[in-house]
């Protein structure tokens, strides 16, 4: 009597889960939110944007900046976006403000960094 009532809810468990185009199972470990999104878009339209000035400039021949480095522009985007990972990791670590004025900071960085690196 009991027992028949607990197992009734089984059934349900052993049904196959109908799988839409959009159940992307191996990602769901991450927290998805629109910053997240924000993110991986932002680094795509990065990727892109360095993909077509090499194709309408080719070359992107290095320089020798203020570092004494040689870098082209992909070590300078390289040297952006880690920067900008550490900046955001320093931010929530020791700053309680909100995470716009660590990505001003980013920005401004990274135009230092093409600019002069």
């Amino acid at each position: 009597m009991i027992f028949t009532s607990v197992y009734a809810g089984w059934e349900s468990v052993e049904k196959a889960h109908e799988k839409s185009f959009f159940d992307f199972e191996f990602i769901t470990w991450m927290a998805w939110t629109w910053q997240t999104a924000a993110f991986f878009i932002i680094i795509a339209i990065c990727l892109t944007a360095m993909v077509l000035w090499e194709k309408k400039i080719p070359g992107g021949t290095p320089r020798r900046g203020i570092l004494g480095l040689d870098t082209t522009r992909g070590d300078r985007l390289f040297i952006s976006l880690l920067s900008a990972a550490y900046i955001h990791l320093a931010w929530l670590g020791l700053v309680d403000l909100t995470l716009w004025i660590a990505t001003i900071i980013s920005v401004l960085f990274s135009i230092i960094v093409f600019r002069y690196v």
